[in-house]
Parts: structure tokens; sequence; C-alpha cells
């Protein structure tokens, strides 16, 4: 059975980059149904023991179209919120540092150039989607859009997600209303760059 990420921090903490409101609603409402829709469809799939890596990455497996898509938008959903849940916290951390930070550099020249690649990403995707910060089996890294509850599991693009940016509306629209930029911008003042970090180590 698939769970949402326990937050170790509660729902008034990333204020005021992140409000209140859209926490409870953004993670009580939206992930939630996510996640059970996703436990829902697993069981028709026989894929409730699946990790979620794998049944992304294995979604051309299931020949029922409708099934398969219920499961790469639920799925997506469920997999991406958990990594936006898990890389922010109250406060943030500053920058990268160690390994990460140096790939950053050898990637992008410097992390504000990282931040502002990735933040141009996430402000010009067309309707809803993410915008990732992904490393390779090489320890590369990429930045990329997606459309949707896409990420670069089920695009399948042999990368591997270390940190994203949601730009759906129910995000930011409660506090930041059409103002998406302001958003991203205050987004990055609650990343932990410890868990990337981590993350890219892992």
């Amino acid at each position: 059975m698939f769970e949402q990420i326990k937050l170790d921090y509660g729902f008034d903490a990333l204020e005021p980059y992140i409000d209140t409101e859209t926490m409870a609603v953004h993670y009580g409402k939206h992930h939630a149904a996510y996640t059970a829709n996703l436990n829902k469809l697993a069981e028709q799939a026989e894929k409730a023991d699946e990790s979620i890596e794998d049944l992304l990455t294995g979604l051309n497996e299931i020949t029922d179209t409708d099934l398969r898509t219920g499961l790469r938008n639920n799925g997506g959903g469920y997999y991406n919120h958990n990594l936006y849940f898990k890389q922010i916290t109250p406060g943030g951390s500053s920058e990268p540092a160690g390994s990460l930070a140096s790939k950053i550099n050898d990637s992008f020249g410097d992390f504000e150039s990282l931040k502002n690649k990735l933040s141009s990403l996430a402000m010009n995707q067309f309707g809803s989607g993410w915008a990732w910060l992904s490393k390779a089996s090489d320890g590369s890294l990429f930045i990329s859009k997606t459309d949707n509850q896409d990420n670069p599991l089920s695009l399948h693009t042999g990368h591997i997600p270390i940190m994203c940016i949601d730009v759906w509306e129910h995000a930011y629209y409660l506090k930041y209303k059409n103002l998406r930029a302001s958003y991203i911008e205050a987004l990055w003042n609650v990343i932990n760059w410890n868990i990337v970090g981590a993350l890219y180590e892992g």
C-alpha cells in the first residue's frame, strides 16, 4: 500500500513563503486524493506490491489503456508530491554543498545560474506541470519540465528526480493568484538542500 510522506512540520511552518491554507489543501486534499486513487488502481493492476519507481517505469506493461492512464496520472501525482513535500522545510537551507554543489557548478556554471534556468522552465511550463532537477546514473545533472503529473521516470528518460517545482495552480493560487513567478521565487527559500544533496548521493 502506498502512503503519503509524513510531514515533520506543521501546515503553518512554511509561512510566509507557502501559506497555511495552501499547505492544508495541497497535502490534505490533493496529495491525499492521488494516494487513495493510486492504491485503488494499483490493486486493479496487481501492482500494489511494487515500488512507485518500478510502477512508473513499467507503465507500458499495462495493456488496459484506461488503467495505464489512471496509474500514470495518480502514480505521478503521488510520486511527484512525495518529493515536493520531502524537499521543503521551514527556513530551508541556504544552498547546495559538497559533491552536489560541485556538480551544479560544473553543469550550470554556478548555483544562481541553476536557479535562473530551472525557474525559467517552471515559469514557462504552459498549464499544469513540473520543473525538475534530476541526475543520471553517471552523476550528471539535467533540468527539464513535464506536463500534468508526468516526471522523468514515467517518461523513461533514465534520470532520477532529486528536486522539483510544482506549478499546478493548486500549489500557489490561494496566496499568489496568477503570479506564478512570485511563488517560484518564494519556493527557493524553503528548499532543503541537505535533502536534495542526500538524494543526489543516494
